[in-house]
């Protein structure tokens, strides 16, 4: 995997929690050394939670700069998880207290920011490890947010499931209803009898 994508000061951007039904999208920058190397980092999702958390550590000790901002439902809700989610990634690359010259976006749709060049990389956290930290980043905040609004909201499982769909998540919903941290502009429960209440 290469560290970067360019030879300038260079950012890589990705985000988690985009398909979930509850919680923010979360997104972070990293700005890594060009001369970087690591054998296990990754796309954030083919690594254990404890290969993450261990990552994350290293990250943050290792990194030129980093950053990680959240963009939370209410605002999902009024602008679609697209553009929530793209916000997110600004919101982080704002953040960085090194400058970037060029930012390179996990998957294929961001908006310009700040007149910096960017190229959007499908799959770019499998190719290039400022990207894979970025996404390892955003996977580990996210969680551990969730981890947290599970102690208030233990119904939906959110310390397994994250805000994810699944089934004991949507049992949830069924019983008690959304709660104020769910996405209202997502289909929170199915038309498919899918569940067996």
């Amino acid at each position: 995997m290469q560290t970067q994508h360019t030879k300038r000061i260079e950012c890589g951007t990705d985000e988690a929690g985009r398909g979930c039904l509850a919680g923010p999208v979360t997104a972070a920058a990293v700005i890594l050394p060009p001369s970087y190397s690591h054998t296990l980092l990754n796309d954030s999702k083919k690594l254990t939670a404890k290969q993450r958390n261990q990552l994350r550590e290293e990250i943050v000790c290792d990194a030129s700069a980093f950053a990680i901002a959240h963009v939370f439902p209410e605002r999902i809700d009024e602008i679609n998880i697209l553009n929530a989610s793209i916000e997110a990634m600004h919101l982080a690359i704002e953040q960085l207290t090194i400058k970037p010259e060029y930012i390179l976006v996990d998957g294929n749709r961001f908006h310009s920011f700040q007149n910096i060049p960017h190229t959007c990389m499908i799959k770019g956290d499998g190719r290039f490890l400022n990207i894979a930290a970025a996404s390892v980043l955003a996977k580990t905040e996210r969680d551990r947010f969730m981890k947290q609004l599970h102690e208030e909201f233990p119904e939906y499982g959110w310390d397994t499931n994250k805000g994810y769909p699944t089934k004991k998540h949507r049992i949830g919903i069924h019983k008690i209803g959304p709660s104020k941290w769910h996405r209202k502009s997502f289909t929170l429960l199915s038309t498919q009898t899918e569940i067996d209440f």
